[in-house]
């Protein structure tokens, strides 16, 4: 049984016509997908019975499943554990934010890059996510908001997985999102994080997509970043600063660096003048974000002092910074931790 939800209006007309139905069945089809959220067939009462029947015959429209929920005390933050047909769990969150409700989508089941700080690696990566995947976690979460008369307004490809080594998935998901026949999502709402998969930031820079592009960096100098994260030693840091400038030339769009500050690993002095002559010149901006602690990690945060004081270096020495708000850390916010303690 093939699955059909993430599919695009072009390839659901093409199913309809294969299936001895006129090309305008496809855009029923889509209407009853994306913009009323059917998930039954029998349901989809313009299209013909014999439509229907040979749909649900041949095709399933699979969407996540809740697995688990978490909700911070301050009821801004929730982060569901949602399962797909296989049994694969992913992460997504949820961020009521004042500016609008923002939204955390995973891109793997797991992640490869090994990085030392994050619960994400933990258990490596089981498999990439499709299109439609990532589209069922936004819609799982966008169908809970309408509930409210709200909706989706931001997202980030921040969860679990590392969205470049899952390219055409991933850049499939983002179009479909701003079709109209979709979300009707802007380019510029979308951002998309790397830990710094230097080929396919150039290749994303020619797409000609306004999205903003999220680098995580998390260290100044290539020792440290290779200890931290050993994508380092395929793509070294000069290169992935290199990258990250060329794309914000060719899209005019600013580029921001996630600097994880660890205490004792990568907050004093000297590497905040490293982190401020590296990014010197460049249409950048660096979000500070004082770690998650992670159980199996054995790191910690630094102190509100020495927060503030990276923060404060960098933009007396014209760095644009912010620190990341701090929400949900209560429910086990950072990636990898819910989906890692139902595995156990």
């Amino acid at each position: 049984m093939e699955n059909i939800f993430g599919r695009t209006l072009p390839e659901l007309t093409e199913l309809a016509v294969s299936l001895g139905m006129p090309k305008f069945r496809g855009k029923q089809l889509v209407e009853w997908l994306y913009k009323k959220s059917v998930t039954d067939f029998a349901a989809m009462q313009n299209l013909p019975k014999d439509f229907r029947s040979k749909l649900a015959a041949g095709y399933v429209i699979d969407r996540a499943a809740r697995v688990d929920r978490l909700d911070s005390a301050d009821g801004r933050t929730s982060k569901f554990l949602l399962s797909f047909s296989d049994g694969a769990g992913v992460e997504t969150v949820l961020m009521r934010q004042p500016y609008g409700n923002s939204i955390c989508v995973s891109s793997q089941v797991g992640c490869s890059m090994g990085c030392r700080f994050c619960a994400s690696t933990l258990h490596g990566m089981v498999r990439n996510l499709t299109a439609g995947e990532m589209l069922a976690q936004t819609f799982y979460i966008n169908d809970l908001l309408q509930e409210e008369g709200q909706k989706v307004d931001t997202i980030v490809i921040m969860g679990s997985g590392e969205p470049l080594t899952n390219y055409d998935n991933v850049l499939g998901y983002i179009r479909l999102l701003h079709e109209d026949y979709c979300l009707g999502m802007s380019y510029r709402s979308i951002t998309l994080s790397t830990s710094g998969i230097v080929p396919h930031i150039y290749r994303l820079a020619e797409e000609g997509l306004p999205i903003n592009l999220s680098i995580s960096l998390h260290a100044p100098e290539q020792e440290l970043r290779s200890e931290l994260m050993p994508i380092n030693k395929k793509y070294p840091l000069a290169d992935v600063i290199k990258a990250g400038r060329e794309y914000g030339e060719k899209t005019h769009r600013r580029v921001t660096y996630e600097y994880i500050l660890i205490d004792g690993v990568n907050d004093n002095l000297q590497q905040a003048k490293e982190l401020a002559s590296l990014l010197r010149g460049q249409l950048a901006s660096v979000n500070l974000i004082p770690i998650n602690p992670v159980a199996e990690r054995n790191w910690n945060r630094p102190s509100l002092a020495r927060i503030e004081f990276f923060e404060k270096y960098l933009a007396d020495h014209h760095i644009a910074v912010t620190v990341r708000r701090e929400m949900g850390n209560d429910i086990q916010a950072a990636c990898g931790q819910l989906r890692n303690k139902h595995i156990k």
